[in-house]
């Protein structure tokens, strides 16, 4: 089963106080739904994915080794389709002892890591808007380790593993976010 979005996002909101957390949510929907239209995938079960990735993030403390299968069995017990459920509990690969194996599992990994790099790449810019942003500067920025430190560049690599290039990946995370600034305040 598939959550309606508004319950997907009544269930994110009960657990997830933090905004920046939310805008996070949103923004990783958004660009699992453009990479799932763009691979000819369940765009809904992809964007809800995306959404919800995140769901234990404050209960868990983000904790390496809890983060990610605390939130898939709440959803298994509420009857989430298992594929959405499987690329949730693999978005942290460590707390899993696993390696991410699926396309829908690095999707998700490269699609969520992805949206923190572009969201830094335009707070950097005069305006900050992620209109602004160009796909030769979040390429860029991958390369420079110190920006941004925090974002696992290997993650967002995994989008080679789909089959898209960075340049392409990054174009459609930027195009994606662009649907939502003003939601999540970019």
């Amino acid at each position: 089963m598939i959550l309606l979005r508004e319950e997907a996002l009544e269930l994110l909101q009960k657990y997830v106080k933090n905004e920046k957390m939310i805008a996070h949510s949103l923004a990783s929907e958004a660009v699992m739904a453009a990479l799932a239209n763009h691979l000819g995938r369940d765009s809904a079960a992809w964007a809800q994915a995306g959404l919800l990735h995140d769901l234990d993030v404050e209960v868990t403390n983000a904790d390496p080794y809890t983060h990610g299968p605390v939130a898939a069995k709440w959803l298994i017990e509420m009857g989430v389709d298992e594929d959405i459920v499987d690329a949730i509990g693999m978005h942290n690969e460590m707390a899993t002892g696993k390696e991410r194996s699926t396309e829908f599992q690095h999707a998700l990994a490269a699609g969520e890591t992805i949206t923190g790099l572009v969201m830094a790449t335009a707070l950097v810019y005069p305006d900050k808007k992620i209109a602004s942003v160009k796909t030769k500067s979040v390429v860029k920025r991958m390369k420079e380790k110190a920006f941004a430190a925090s974002v696992k560049r290997e993650n967002i690599l995994e989008c080679e593993l789909i089959g898209i290039p960075i340049e392409q990946f990054a174009a459609i995370a930027i195009g994606a976010m662009t649907g939502i600034a003003e939601e999540i305040g970019l």
